[in-house]
């Protein structure tokens, strides 16, 4: 079989994140989310474009899981990623990620699950005009623990979503 220079199954992931930034504009509509409907973004906290606070990010060196549900402000969805304020231990933190950092979509209120491979070799744009940022020390993998932040907001580990 011939080498794929078309690279499809990077096509199809960017198609596939196009859904994530749907769900999204969904989110940031005035209306807010529909019924149940909740979501845990799992991201990559050192990818080029992501922008959260230096003690979450030292917290969580690799990845991180967000979850939008009932308490997070300020939600800009844009085409290249998206912007939310949420509250960590009362305190409130902006985070600004590309869509090509998120690692994990999921739903729970209907089972719909998405996950995203991330290559060396792939493109991975942040917002027009932010610098990549540098790689940090390796830590704990998986921004773990189903810790809640005092205010309804949750850091959770999705390992029991993950298919063995």
């Amino acid at each position: 079989m011939a080498k794929d220079l078309m690279r499809y199954d990077l096509m199809a992931q960017d198609a596939l994140r196009g859904v994530v930034r749907q769900a999204l504009l969904k989110a940031a509509a005035p209306e807010g989310l529909p019924g149940p409907h909740h979501f845990y973004i799992t991201f990559r906290t050192t990818a080029p474009g992501v922008d959260i606070d230096p003690t979450l990010l030292e917290k969580y060196p690799e990845e991180m899981t967000i979850v939008l549900e009932h308490q997070f402000w300020d939600l800009n969805v844009t085409d290249t990623g998206f912007e939310v304020t949420l509250k960590f231990s009362g305190v409130p933190k902006y985070l600004k990620m590309p869509y090509s950092a998120i690692s994990r979509f999921h739903d729970p209120s209907v089972g719909f699950h998405l996950q995203f491979e991330h290559e060396g070799t792939e493109d991975e744009t942040g917002f027009p005009g932010d610098d990549p940022k540098p790689k940090k020390g390796k830590g704990d993998a998986t921004g773990s623990g189903s810790g809640d932040t005092g205010d309804g907001a949750q850091v959770v580990s999705l390992d029991s979503f993950r298919k063995k």
